[in-house]
């Protein structure tokens, strides 16, 4: 069988309700990437924030959505109903979005900032869960890897459609954030009505999912996995200081945020495949090429103003994410059984998250400070770090039965 043979039959194997997961996600992803996107514009340039303060919020606002993952994974564990917990995260997300088009300071963003993020951090876990829950074992890194690619085409689209509506509007960062509530809107609908939720994994009597004898069937091999997980989240800071980057190289306002669809392109276009790749050879394999396009992605951008040199470090960022992110998800469910799956992605998130304020933060501060160029450099020193981990600790996994 060819490979590309082979693609598309995996492709119809993957369940109609992650194609409906991977939709919503695509859609919510427009939405909040059409605000995302400009957000860094418009706090410097309308609310005149620093770029120390918008480390802070970046970081803040991040970190609150993997650390609420924790307790939204244990509820779904606990309950046994993923879709419900995961469409109310989805509704918190999409009725905040009006917060940034009436916003005139720092507080309102940082507050709105916090609520669509506690949103994302309700509906991560359990969604995350819930694809587990569904994919067959045998391409479930397909089907995370599918996911992300849908999740990554609304991450470009968005951006895409916030450049041409500035264009149109004569930079109106308002009227942009309002068109956003249509797309978040869109996604609850298809989440409630094109998603089957499969039976719980045990219908008997409830149980705690964070006791002792619970945690105890997380087995070392998924601690590991947080751990390479935090690990490389500290070496990935915010991507508002991409979107800043491409400010200072010369591109007029309305053109910034495609610096932002250029890394959502390659991101979305590298996701599925590596994904499928990620289900036949070593994962730590995997892992240490996506580092080290990272490590290249940060020394271009810390090298480099012209927006040629830009363009290349941006795609090789979005290729990192490609290579890494699925795969980190997969491995989550590939070390936990399936009903403490929702508590095992919280606790992985919460991890990450305290990585992310700490990385977010030191980004910020040295920005502020010492310049882009060293933000960009502190991020490849990370990356070294990060690799030279995943060599001496990062043994290939072994998959826990569901």
């Amino acid at each position: 069988m060819s490979s590309q043979t082979r693609k598309y039959t995996i492709l119809r194997q993957i369940p109609k309700s992650i194609w409906a997961l991977g939709f919503v996600s695509l859609l919510m992803d427009v939405s909040s990437e059409m605000i995302h996107s400009l957000l860094p514009l418009f706090m410097v340039n309308v609310l005149g924030v620093s770029t120390l303060g918008i480390g802070l919020i970046e970081g803040a606002a991040e970190a609150t959505a993997l650390i609420v993952k924790v307790f939204s994974g244990v509820a779904s564990d606990y309950f046994g109903k993923r879709k419900s917990l995961a469409l109310f995260g989805y509704a918190l997300g999409a009725f905040t979005k009006p917060l940034f088009a009436i916003a005139g300071s720092s507080g309102l963003i940082l507050s709105a900032r916090l609520l669509d993020r506690v949103g994302k951090g309700i509906r991560g876990a359990p969604r995350d869960a819930l694809v587990a829950d569904i994919a067959p074992p045998e391409i479930r890194g397909a089907a995370f890897g599918l996911r992300q690619s849908l999740d990554t085409i609304g991450a470009f689209l968005g951006p895409l459609l916030a450049v041409g509506l500035m264009l149109l509007w004569q930079d109106d960062f308002r009227a942009v954030f309002w068109v956003a509530v249509i797309p978040g809107m869109l996604a609850v609908l298809v989440l409630l009505f094109g998603v089957k939720e499969p039976p719980a994994a045990h219908t008997g009597k409830r149980h705690n999912p964070i006791s002792r004898a619970n945690l105890k069937r997380l087995t070392a091999g998924y601690w590991q996995v947080v751990l390479i997980g935090a690990v490389f989240t500290l070496a990935r800071f915010s991507e508002a200081f991409l979107v800043l980057r491409a400010q200072q190289s010369g591109v007029p306002m309305a053109l910034v945020p495609l610096v932002m669809v250029a890394m959502n392109i390659v991101y979305a276009a590298s996701a599925y495949p590596f994904g499928s790749i990620s289900d036949r050879i070593s994962h730590r394999v995997l892992l240490a090429w996506g580092l080290l396009a990272l490590i290249l992605a940060d020394l271009i951008l810390a090298g480099h103003d012209d927006w040629r040199w830009l363009c290349a470090g941006v795609m090789l960022w979005g290729v990192h994410m490609g290579m890494t992110q699925g795969l980190l998800a997969k491995l989550v469910a590939d070390t936990t059984p399936q009903d403490l799956r929702g508590t095992a992605y919280g606790f992985f998130n919460l991890v990450s998250g305290i990585a992310m304020l700490i990385a977010s933060v030191v980004a910020g501060a040295l920005w502020e400070y010492q310049g882009a160029a060293a933000t960009f450099y502190a991020g490849a020193g990370f990356c070294v770090l990060t690799l030279l981990f995943l060599l001496v600790f990062g043994r290939q996994t072994s998959p826990t039965k569901a």
